[in-house]
């Protein structure tokens, strides 16, 4: 009896779990569809997700959408586990969807919150999900760029977990562009800036353009497998891996900033 209790709620847990997938296939798609509005998505090497193993994801980051962007257009390839600062994390109407993708939650330091035991969160967390077959996303600087290139300064995340991943993960770098000088990024003000208030600005342009007038962003997403290469140069400290990172990020150079209009009509 206490066997066949087993194998139903092994059941259930399976059926469950196939539903909530289908419902991030629907909630990531209809934030594609949404996307398009305003944005151009030109999507390079996704043939890095055919591999059967676990992929520890690295992007750029930016401006506040490109997790937005990136997260959605991720879904047509493979699942994903995403690390998330808490202030986005603790919104009421995201928590329980967040904890049921078994997203990890962290400090968010970009505020000036230096929680000590950020780093041996992050790390076993990420560790954690990848043993168990699990894609994992992590930002490794932490912040957006205040600056048309990347930089991760002197952070450690990336480097801590990249010496201590499973034997059959991959490293997946993620090289973002098109989004400087966006609304989204620091390009306009120097500042982060508020995401649900230029959200509301963006629904407003949609409006304004009658849906299908909007200019679009032209925006590129390129995956790269940086498995050997990240793992090699892990072992030769923080520092050459974190400029290791960079040099991939910033492989084009500076990107010039690029305010588009925000009206069909306008100059």
């Amino acid at each position: 009896m206490f066997t066949f209790f087993i194998k139903v709620v092994g059941i259930q847990m399976k059926r469950h779990s196939a539903i909530f997938l289908a419902f991030c296939k629907f909630i990531t798609l209809t934030i594609r569809l949404l996307i398009r509005f305003r944005y151009k998505i030109r999507i390079k090497g996704e043939e890095v997700f055919q591999k059967n193993s676990p992929a520890f994801i690295l992007p750029n980051h930016q401006a506040l959408i490109d997790p937005v962007i990136l997260l959605s257009h991720l879904y047509r390839y493979t699942t994903v586990t995403p690390v998330i600062a808490e202030k986005y994390f603790d919104i009421p109407i995201s928590k329980s969807f967040f904890n049921y993708l078994g997203a990890i939650r962290v400090s968010d330091l970009e505020n000036g919150n230096r929680d000590t035991q950020v780093l041996k969160v992050i790390t076993r967390s990420v560790i954690k999900g990848l043993k168990r077959g699990n894609n994992v996303v992590l930002y490794p600087g932490g912040q957006i760029a205040g600056q048309g290139y990347e930089k991760i300064f002197n952070k450690k995340s990336a480097w801590h977990i990249v010496r201590k991943l499973p034997d059959d993960a991959l490293v997946i770098g993620v090289r973002i562009s098109g989004l400087w000088g966006s609304m989204f990024s620091k390009a306009r003000t120097g500042k982060s800036p508020d995401f649900f208030f230029q959200l509301l600005k963006g629904m407003f342009y949609v409006l304004a353009n009658l849906l299908f007038l909007v200019p679009k962003r032209t925006v590129t997403i390129e995956f790269e497998d940086l498995t050997i290469g990240a793992r090699n140069v892990a072992s030769e400290g923080q520092k050459p891996f974190n400029n290791y990172l960079e040099e991939f990020y910033n492989l084009r150079g500076e990107e010039q900033k690029f305010h588009l209009k925000h009206f069909f009509y306008g100059r």
